[in-house]
């Protein structure tokens, strides 16, 4: 059930990064106040995951999670550049993702 709170705080790491996006600098009240919430939302749940998995586990793949979704809203949702450079990337933070939950069975 952890790993299951832990995946759903790290979507809700992905929607407030990109509402944060959207807000320009906290100057837009909507996207601000979307933001505020799933923050709120993905720490409590990471919170209630870190009860059960190990901190560096736990926070490395809450991490990951919003990172490689943010990265992709970026390139789907606001076009941002698809370099071969930023695939690498993408392709080793999943690598340890992957790593990272293998080691904690």
């Amino acid at each position: 059930m952890a790993w299951a709170i832990l995946i759903l705080a790290g979507i809700f790491e992905i929607i407030w990064a990109y509402s944060m996006k959207l807000s320009e600098g906290f100057t837009r009240l909507t996207p601000t106040v979307i933001t505020l919430v799933f923050m709120i939302l993905s720490f409590g749940l990471l919170a209630t995951a870190m009860r059960t998995l190990p901190l560096g586990t736990a926070y490395t793949v809450w991490t990951g999670i919003g990172a490689i979704g943010s990265f992709v809203i970026g390139i789907v949702v606001l076009n941002e550049p698809m370099t071969a450079m930023r695939m690498i990337a993408a392709v080793l933070i999943v690598s340890g993702l992957v790593l990272m939950k293998l080691s904690s069975n």
